[in-house]
């Protein structure tokens, strides 16, 4: 067996079932090299469905190998336009190119930074998926002669095998990284386990975060279609990115309602669980407020938010139809973070919380009383947010 048959053996076996990529890469470029082909810097490049992210890929040199991650941004950058890149995906054919006598002005920077590590010679094809889809790798050389028809041959040779093996490893990526997206972490890692039954749920203590968009009822009235997204997605940045930095985990969005949980793991947990949906809450009040600068420089109204925070034990997994699953938290617990985030506006304050938050940091808030709540037999103890501001 040939050395080229010896790599797709490994490939389509051995590599495919590792799951690893920098393994993958690493060993497809070791093999080449065995064979002949003077390489000295390999990009595979991988393309999957992602609302932030277009892009991952693995670059192999000899001092290593590493993945990598192209958000849809860099996309318009100088970066990948005229790069080999998009060509081979514009054109669906293989580019090679000699990277001596470069000009400047007129070829991409990319070549012209090869070239001045020692790059001789640079070659872009595709790797072709079953679901039709295409993915673009270059190969550069610091060999004086360059590449040769017979290595250029042998390249060519070994991509359907690194195809194969590659191929799953993107496809899950690529389901992960919807369902991390769309879910969130907590709620994507149990479905991707196997939590996909109707009916499976698991019992968890958690703080719960309700935020609610204070009249957006009027703003739809009010403003175009253009200016309500444009409020919703920037109400919902400041929110998602204070509850992903404290740690807590953004479970759904509800209209202009955002559900998020902090998962207690254990009892000693449950102090700094508390404090951090604190901290978060006090964060999207940051946020918020340098958000409103910003519109308000653009003559857009400003907004506000209402949060309420509670502690207790939920029921975490699926629910819907046989055909049509939802993925949610419920409980009292819920219910009730709901419910006084609903207080929010006529006790005066933005974030509330119950006693069993509040005692966990006890420096970030002020009593407010005794008030009822519908669904709980008693009048609940509750507790405002003394914001801090920027």
């Amino acid at each position: 067996m040939d050395q080229i048959a010896q790599l797709a053996d490994w490939m389509m076996n051995e590599g495919r079932r590792s799951g690893d990529p920098v393994k993958i890469v690493s060993h497809f470029c070791a093999s080449l090299i065995d064979a002949g082909v003077p390489l000295w810097r390999v990009n595979i490049g991988q393309r999957f469905a992602n609302p932030l992210l277009i892009a991952w890929g693995v670059v192999w040199t000899p001092d290593g190998t590493e993945s990598y991650d192209v958000t849809h941004e860099r996309m318009l950058t100088d970066g990948y336009v005229g790069s080999a890149f998009e060509y081979v995906l514009e054109h669906r054919h293989p580019l090679h190119k000699s990277l001596r006598g470069l000009d400047s002005e007129t070829d991409h920077v990319s070549y012209l930074e090869f070239a001045d590590q020692g790059g001789t010679d640079y070659y872009a094809t595709l790797l072709f998926y079953g679901d039709g889809s295409l993915h673009g790798c270059t190969f550069v050389t610091q060999s004086k002669d360059g590449f040769s028809d017979q290595h250029l041959k042998m390249i060519e040779g070994a991509l359907p095998a690194l195809s194969s093996a590659m191929e799953p490893i993107t496809m899950r990526k690529s389901s992960e990284s919807l369902l991390r997206t769309y879910l969130g972490n907590g709620p994507s890692e149990a479905v991707c386990n196997g939590t996909i039954k109707r009916g499976e749920r698991t019992s968890l203590e958690a703080v719960v975060m309700f935020s609610d968009l204070r009249g957006f009822t009027a703003l739809t009235d009010l403003a175009d279609e253009d200016g309500v997204f444009d409020a919703l997605n920037g109400y919902f940045d400041r929110v998602v990115q204070s509850v992903e930095t404290h740690g807590g985990d953004v479970l759904k969005f509800m209209g202009d309602g955002v559900l998020s949980i902090f998962t207690i793991a254990t009892p000693d947990d449950r102090t700094q669980q508390c404090f951090q949906a604190a901290r978060a809450a006090q964060s999207a009040l940051n946020g918020l407020s340098a958000l409103n600068k910003d519109r308000d420089q653009q003559n857009k109204p400003p907004l506000d938010i209402g949060i309420g925070i509670n502690v207790g034990q939920v029921s975490y997994g699926n629910i819907g139809s046989p055909g049509r699953l939802d993925f949610t938290v419920l409980g009292g617990a819920v219910n009730v973070a709901s419910r006084i985030e609903g207080l929010t506006k006529s006790l005066g304050h933005r974030v509330l919380a119950t006693s069993a938050v509040a005692e966990a940091a006890p420096d970030l808030f002020s009593e407010c009383g005794l008030h009822s709540i519908r669904g709980v037999a008693r009048p609940v103890q509750l507790f405002g947010l003394i914001e801090r501001g920027l």
